[in-house]
């Protein structure tokens, strides 16, 4: 009997603990009165950080929190330090962030979707944000292991983060009925950013970033702080001064003894179509006599690593092409019979940084374009070390979306 009455009362009291940070949070979540969630397929960082900096620069005390290369929080001044976690990523930690954005006492949170579950996305929306604004980047077919298997599923999956009875922002075409649907069934208003609004977005505005930016999405998070009564010009300038996600697109040259090498960082796109579309644009922007393509492999994203050597045969080709991470071995053999040739391709499994720059440099033959792909963390993101230490950035790197 003293056992069922003690596990009868820790029950009441733990369903009464839950009750009480549930309306806490609550209570939190009033405080802000703007909360911007960002999900997406690609670029939800990239935008979590443009729409928080278009709002500071127009005086909308902001903070914000992503995700992406390195997991941060964003302070009202700009400054920002990273995410605690004592152990894996848990969606709970937004409960913190909020928190946080309170104590900061501020007037916006932009916050980055950090659940790919589909029911987990839903969850962080209904529950834990509650946004009067959501932003859906767009919708690709990636993490189809979760999402899957096709990009129809992926766009319903990320639909679960519509919010409820606010607006809702996306720069999709292709599932772009799949969110209007979404929007109607939570009463809100969907924003389609059109592709001629990403093509206002002139040569000259994405040339004062000082790294590659996507017309697409300064376009998107333009309209967002439109809606937000920030004038497009102060929300530029605003954008344009903020400090990039570690993991952002950029391009280094670095002088070896026999020629220039060109590396360009797109290892953040690491779904087939993004992917391929940055490789064609290197390609003609920083035409080489020898092109060199990397892809860092994780065994834990083996549907990655397929998708993108299945894909890759039908690009234009590379001289050679290295696996660097792990689970290279599956790449390689997905991308031969997809029909690359087995004798382009090293499989550098396991190798460490300066490892791996000995083998570009082994391959690299006179002026070399080399990119990198595939995804950021491990080797990916030692090598982008490496060329931000030793390399220097070309004069003219938004060139590469400028066309």
């Amino acid at each position: 009997m003293d056992a069922t009455w003690f596990l009868a009362g820790a029950a009441t009291l733990a369903t009464a603990r839950g009750v009480y940070e549930s309306l806490t949070h609550r209570s939190n979540l009033a405080r802000i009165p703007i909360r911007i969630h960002v999900n997406g397929t690609r670029g939800k960082t990239g935008v979590t950080r443009l729409i928080a900096a278009g709002l500071r620069e127009g005086g909308i005390r902001t903070c914000a929190k992503t995700t992406g290369t390195l997991a941060r929080m964003i302070l009202p001044d700009g400054s920002e330090y990273p995410v605690f976690r004592p152990s894996r990523p848990n969606i709970i930690e937004q409960l913190r962030i909020v928190r946080a954005a309170v104590a900061h006492r501020a007037e916006a949170l932009v916050i980055e979707c950090m659940a790919l579950q589909p029911e987990l996305q839903a969850l962080c929306e209904l529950k834990l944000v509650r946004a009067t604004h959501g932003v859906i980047t767009n919708a690709r077919a990636d993490h189809l292991d979760v999402m899957g298997p096709t990009d129809r599923d992926v766009a319903r999956a990320l639909a679960g983060t519509v919010p409820v009875g606010g607006r809702l922002f996306t720069t999709e075409q292709v599932h772009l009925d799949i969110f209007r649907q979404a929007a109607r069934d939570r009463g809100s208003q969907l924003v389609a950013v059109t592709p001629a609004e990403a093509d206002d977005v002139s040569f000259e505005q994405l040339s004062r970033f000082g790294y590659i930016e996507h017309a697409d999405n300064v376009a998107l998070a333009l309209r967002v702080c439109h809606a937000l009564g920030i004038d497009r010009e102060t929300a530029l300038r605003g954008m344009v001064g903020a400090t990039p996600d570690p993991g952002v697109m950029s391009v280094h040259e670095l002088d070896l003894f026999h020629g220039t090498l060109v590396f360009v960082n797109g290892f953040a796109a690491n779904d087939p179509e993004s992917t391929e579309r940055i490789w064609h644009l290197a390609l003609e922007r920083f035409p080489r006599q020898r092109r060199l393509a990397v892809f860092n492999c994780r065994a834990d994203r083996a549907d990655r690593s397929v998708q993108l050597a299945e894909a890759c045969p039908g690009w234009q080709p590379a001289d050679h092409y290295l696996l660097i991470g792990t689970g290279t071995e599956l790449f390689a053999r997905k991308a031969v019979a997809a029909g690359l040739d087995r004798r382009s391709i090293t499989c550098a499994e396991g190798q460490a940084a300066d490892e791996i720059v000995e083998t570009i440099f082994d391959h690299a033959d006179g002026s070399t374009l080399v990119m990198g792909m595939g995804n950021i963390g491990g080797p990916g993101m030692e090598l982008l070390r490496y060329f931000n230490h030793h390399g220097t950035a070309p004069r003219k790197v938004a060139e590469l979306v400028a066309c």
